[in-house]
């Protein structure tokens, strides 16, 4: 008797898990390749993906290493999103190592880019830039892109993936509003700030912002004395204000422009990765408010 009492017993816990089990779909296996455009993907994905970002918060793009278990990420996963535009200079071979067959979905399709200079050793004079993400309208076909590549490799998560994208586009309008009003409080002749990489371009073309910077279009790349040299003559002469540190790169070559010129040394900008979750810049959405609020902090008057 007490057997059968155990057997219902069995048969009903079993019953009641099954629905709550049916329920729970198995969620799509995506890789994206760096922080910013991990928030992109999960933003509109939800609870329906299982995301895996290969470069995570605080790490730099143009110089990462990719390791095994990178390669038996992107072999599980049914999408991989990556940026292009030469910013992943690691991700094809990558790709091609792993043996994935995943669908690879380059973000920033339909994205016309900016030509900057690029100072690498043998490159041309220039290239494209690949910091497409720090002009707003195109955050938001970043976003399309990836809401129709979802609903591609998951139909029946299409309308899902639709709803979630026009939520997070309308915060992205809200965003671009916001910017436009704290860029507008600053003084025509003060925005004008140096950066220790060229990861603004796409940015201060959008707010107009001039940015000058004494590296090229990679943190890799190392200034010359002439660039330095040329960076603190152009600051004396032309009284630019602020000097700005970004998350990914070595603090000194600007402190030290800043030390030879008397220009401020502005806050942290974070320009090609997100900060920790517990951060400033957690997200895509912080990490742009908290640009701008050290922007104006440091031009404002």
């Amino acid at each position: 008797m007490a057997k059968l009492r155990n057997v219902i017993a069995s048969i009903l816990i079993a019953a009641s898990l099954s629905p709550a089990l049916a329920q729970a779909p198995d969620r799509l296996p995506v890789v994206a390749s760096f922080s910013i455009l991990g928030d992109f993907v999960r933003q509109v994905g939800g609870n329906r993906i299982a995301l895996d970002v290969l470069v995570q918060p605080g790490g730099d793009a143009h110089v990462y290493a990719p390791t095994p278990s990178d390669a038996k990420k992107l072999t599980a996963a049914r999408v991989i999103f990556v940026n292009g535009i030469r910013f992943e200079g690691w991700m094809d071979r990558l790709v091609r190592s792993s043996g994935a067959r995943a669908a690879v979905i380059t973000a920033t399709t339909g994205i016309k880019p900016l030509t900057m200079i690029d100072h690498h050793p043998g490159h041309g004079l220039t290239a494209p830039d690949p910091h497409a993400w720090q002009n707003i309208a195109n955050a938001k076909i970043y976003v399309a892109n990836v809401r129709d590549a979802l609903a591609a490799a998951d139909p029946a998560g299409a309308d899902t993936y639709k709803a979630n994208a026009q939520a997070y586009l309308g915060q992205l309008d809200g965003l671009e509003q916001e910017v436009r009003e704290a860029m507008a409080k600053i003084p025509p002749e003060r925005r004008r700030i140096i950066t220790s990489h060229d990861a603004f371009g796409y940015f201060g073309a959008a707010y107009g912002l001039e940015l000058i910077s004494p590296q090229g279009i990679s943190t890799d790349s190392e200034a010359s004395a002439q660039d330095v040299a040329r960076i603190i003559r152009q600051i004396r002469s032309e009284k630019i204000p602020a000097v700005f540190i970004e998350n990914i790169s070595d603090p000194r070559l600007s402190e030290r422009i800043a030390r030879e010129t008397g220009a401020k040394i502005g806050g942290t900008l974070y320009s090609d990765s997100l900060s920790p979750p517990d951060g400033p810049a957690g997200t895509y959405i912080d990490m742009v408010r908290h640009n701008i609020r050290e922007l104006t902090k440091a031009l404002g008057v």
